[in-house]
């Protein structure tokens, strides 16, 4: 998640560098031909283009509304889990009739089904996003592939640690763990049956966000929203130098002043704007569709992890506790 207020311009540059140096080249040579090669007839109507244009934008809207709607619920869900790691820690502590030993199991456990549930939300799927080389670098310099097991390893036994690298959804086994733990502490008379069932009713709950969030990062954004509305920007954009010719000879035939010479040249950096606005409305809603890749729009999961284990951690006492997660070229990820 960026958080700086305003957008930086050499981010803004890695993303766009390619369009701009291509939509240049492409102006500047529809613009030769026009005026250098006489090539008059490659010239379009502007009225139909500002019905795609119309359209696009209505399109592109649309999109990123629903992409939007992706990163908000997925925001929702880790607060979601957020509040239930306190409950979690908080009836621990409350309930649990062991020592402190047993009481930092659990509550440790915790942190690790959190921490591995984050690595598996950000391992790339073939619908993830590519973007060109510049930003791929940036992001790769902070991604997360890893094992998710590994997040694991300073927060469970060495025991289960192994048993963890054996499976495919460990934070599936770590919420299972914890009730098998719950259910051998009510064979010890370490807690109640009614106990018993505030945990396990806890744990139907980290399951439920567990699934909610797999569910989001499992289903792709329906491709014929985010493919078409890709091809129709594309369309637009490739046109629009087409439709330019016309309006700026119509401009440049009435006009007296003396910049009318270099006037004409304006159609070269005006149609380059105009292709960087629109795919730059459509590249948004394209890196808001999968809120968890741990991109520069995502949902900052090893933040909000970071600051689940500082205040369990504190909930159990503990005085060495780690400093909150840092942005990274302002990025909190």
């Amino acid at each position: 998640m960026y958080i700086k207020r305003n957008i930086g311009w050499g981010l803004i540059l890695r993303f766009a560098w390619k369009n701009i140096i291509f939509f240049t080249i492409y102006t500047a040579g529809i613009f030769s031909m026009y005026h250098f090669l006489d090539w008059k007839f490659i010239d379009i109507p502007f009225q139909p283009l500002t019905v795609i244009g119309i359209a696009v934008a209505f399109y592109i809207g649309f999109k990123n509304s629903q992409s939007y709607d992706r990163f908000w619920e997925g925001r929702k869900i880790w607060g979601g889990i957020v509040n239930y790691s306190r409950t979690w820690t908080n009836q621990v502590l409350s309930l649990v009739n062991d020592d402190h030993e047993t009481k930092k199991i659990l509550v440790y456990r915790h942190i690790a089904w959190i921490n591995a549930l984050r690595i598996q939300l950000r391992q790339p799927t073939s619908f993830s996003i590519k973007e060109n080389i510049a930003v791929e670098k940036l992001f790769k310099k902070h991604a997360e592939q890893k094992p998710a097991c590994d997040a694991t390893k300073h927060f469970v036994s060495p025991e289960e640690y192994n048993d963890l690298l054996q499976r495919k959804n460990p934070a599936t086994h770590l919420v299972k763990n914890q009730g098998l733990h719950i259910k051998k502490l009510l064979e010890e008379t370490k807690i109640t049956e009614f106990d018993k069932q505030l945990f396990h009713n806890t744990l139907e709950e980290f399951y439920n966000l567990q699934g909610k969030c797999e569910r989001i990062k499992n289903t792709p954004f329906p491709r014929q929203y985010a493919y078409f509305s890709t091809l129709f920007t594309w369309i637009f954009v490739l046109l629009l130098p087409f439709g330019l010719l016309n309006v700026f000879e119509i401009e440049l035939n009435e006009m007296s002043h003396h910049i009318k010479p270099w006037f004409i040249f304006l159609m070269i950096p005006l149609s380059v704007l105009v292709a960087w606005i629109f795919l730059t409305m459509e590249k948004i809603g394209s890196n808001s569709e999968d809120p968890f890749e741990g991109r520069i729009n995502d949902v900052p999961m090893t933040a909000l992890c970071r600051t689940i284990e500082i205040d369990l951690r504190d909930m159990l006492d503990e005085s060495n506790l780690p400093e909150k997660e840092k942005p990274k070229d302002n990025i909190l990820y």
